[in-house]
């Protein structure tokens, strides 16, 4: 079996109970990894994860950190044990510099990669970013704006540069800043919702459809599935008679997960 799970935003303050959180993320790994020839992390497995000059060349955990024991070193059990591990940063985790690759072993992946697995093609990311060309300007104005500027902050956070100046600051001063951030993040999230917008209208399964399309046109690759987290929402969804989007819900509301098995198929599953 080969398993994908995202975003447990582990750290995250409005989870009431972060240690009780982590230790069912790392019960569910060491579940999984009894019949597991891999295991693919697809991105924001921390609520903010950011390593700074402080930590460079680190081979153990730093101060700031050491709430994240559990997951590290059952990361780097099951890797000790011979089965993969690929890492996918989110737009909460895209900065880690080599830290977490050193501490568990894991494949750290910065783009989306094809995979091929069981004779099936997988197309993998995180899904943050991913909008087909031709679909924001026909997005309604409002909707548009925030698409662009979303993009921007995106391009921002990906650039060396701000990224060296912020890895200067103090863990203590960084991450305070970095997990205020995103706990408005999630508060927004958990106030208003936004649920599965329909095969017509989700960006991730459109995004899915145009590289199917490139693919048709001989200017891209198939895939048959396309495996994205990031939306919070579990989502198994046919877009051609050989291809299916799966997007994988989460690991801190809802718990979902996927599993592939040597046949071909794909669930997504609940723990």
């Amino acid at each position: 079996m080969v398993y994908f799970l995202s975003d447990a935003h582990l750290g995250s303050r409005v989870i009431a109970e972060p240690e009780k959180h982590q230790q069912r993320i790392v019960n569910l790994l060491q579940s999984i990894s009894k019949d597991a020839d891999a295991i693919y992390l697809l991105g924001d497995i921390f609520d903010f994860w950011y390593e700074y000059f402080y930590h460079f060349r680190r081979n153990t955990l730093p101060r700031s950190k050491k709430q994240y024991t559990p997951i590290i070193q059952c990361l780097k059990d099951i890797h000790d044990k011979g089965i993969e591990v690929h890492y996918f940063i989110g737009n909460h985790d895209i900065w880690t510099f080599g830290l977490i690759a050193r501490l568990t072993g894991a494949v750290v992946h910065r783009q989306p990669e094809y995979a091929h697995i069981y004779g099936k093609t997988l197309y993998l990311a995180h899904g943050d970013g991913l909008i087909p060309p031709d679909l924001i300007g026909s997005l309604p104005a409002d909707f548009q704006k925030r698409v662009r500027a979303f993009i921007r902050l995106r391009k921002f956070f990906h650039h060396p540069l701000p990224q060296n100046i912020y890895r200067l600051l103090p863990p203590l001063l960084g991450d305070s800043f970095g997990y205020e951030w995103a706990r408005r993040s999630r508060l927004k999230e958990l106030q208003h919702p936004c649920p599965y917008k329909g095969k017509d209208k989700e960006e991730l399964v459109l995004y899915g459809k145009y590289l199917e399309e490139q693919a048709a046109d001989n200017n891209g690759r198939h895939a048959d599935l396309y495996v994205f987290g990031h939306r919070h929402i579990p989502v198994e969804e046919r877009i051609t008679d050989n291809s299916e989007v799966i997007i994988l819900g989460d690991c801190f509301k809802q718990f979902y997960y996927a599993a592939l098995s040597d046949d071909g198929t794909m669930k997504l599953q609940t723990f």
